[in-house]
């Protein structure tokens, strides 16, 4: 406190640091609690049959096809984005007119509206490249269109995120693998990339978070389609899509609270599996 008297400002910058911590752990919080007060106890077996009807309102098929679509958009965009992030952090000379262009255009996709992702993606993927479309020529959303839209939205995420987790590897890693005799590509896959890979999964982590949670892009792209996709052609609707659907038919507003229950213990599980692999890769190229 002697030193707070001496330099007042600085108890007052402590004073509001701490309060806005605060005021963001209590949002969180209040919403993980307001959740599972009005959606636990509305869980019920009929939610998690295997098909959906108008009785049962099941979310066992949007619960796969939100998996299927997660596994597919990370299947695309992480190769992309990592690989990226490797050319601009690894390979690319200082002063490259290209990599300005490139991370400029990252920062301009990172801050479109999901809505415009949607409509780019209705189209793009499902009416110019025909994706989705029955031989009859009716429109038929499906499972890889919404994939490669979201592919697109997560991807400046991923590859913002790898570029700093390569810059943040020290250079020494780089210069003792030089002077051992490796090679360019060795040292950048056997040296770099295993060192920043908790920050690579970090940002792999927001990636799921946003893909999971979304759902206005996936209208138009995906389709709301309450059956698990059996194919990249099929319609698919996620969770996010699901409760969007329900809650506006304004007849399962519990069923709605149920199903984001399930979504916000998904996204714990999820955040939670990543964190410990995480760790085990750290801990494993540490030793």
């Amino acid at each position: 406190m002697t030193n707070y008297k001496r330099d007042p400002l600085s108890l007052f910058l402590r004073i509001i640091v701490m309060a806005a911590a605060f005021i963001t752990v209590s949002a969180l919080a209040f919403i993980i609690i307001y959740i599972l007060i009005k959606g636990v106890p509305n869980l019920k077996p009929s939610l998690f049959c295997w098909a959906y009807n108008s009785e049962n309102v099941s979310l066992m098929p949007a619960f796969i096809n939100t998996i299927l679509m997660a596994a597919l958009t990370l299947l695309i965009s992480v190769p992309v984005g990592i690989g990226s992030a490797v050319y601009l952090t690894e390979y690319a000379k200082k002063g490259n007119k290209l990599v300005g262009i490139v991370r400029i255009t990252t920062e301009t996709l990172s801050g479109i509206p999901s809505i415009v992702y949607g409509l780019f993606g209705a189209l793009f993927f499902v009416k110019a490249w025909r994706m989705g479309f029955f031989a009859g020529g009716g429109l038929d959303l499906s499972l890889i269109s919404g994939a490669l839209t979201l592919a697109i939205m997560v991807l400046p995420l991923i590859m913002r995120t790898t570029e700093e987790a390569l810059i943040a590897v020290p250079d020494m890693y780089r210069e003792g693998s030089f002077g051992l005799g490796a090679g360019k590509l060795r040292t950048v896959f056997q040296v770099v990339l295993p060192s920043a890979v908790p920050g690579i999964l970090s940002g792999i982590i927001l990636a799921i978070g946003r893909i999971v949670g979304e759902s206005a892009a996936l209208i138009f792209t995906a389709g709301t389609v309450a059956e698990v996709a059996t194919g990249l052609s099929s319609s698919a609707r996620t969770l996010a899509v699901h409760m969007y659907v329900i809650s506006g038919e304004g007849l399962y507003i519990e069923e709605t609270y149920a199903t984001a229950v399930v979504l916000l213990i998904l996204v714990i599980l999820i955040n939670t599996v990543s964190g410990l692999i995480a760790q085990k890769i750290s801990k494993g190229t540490g030793e």
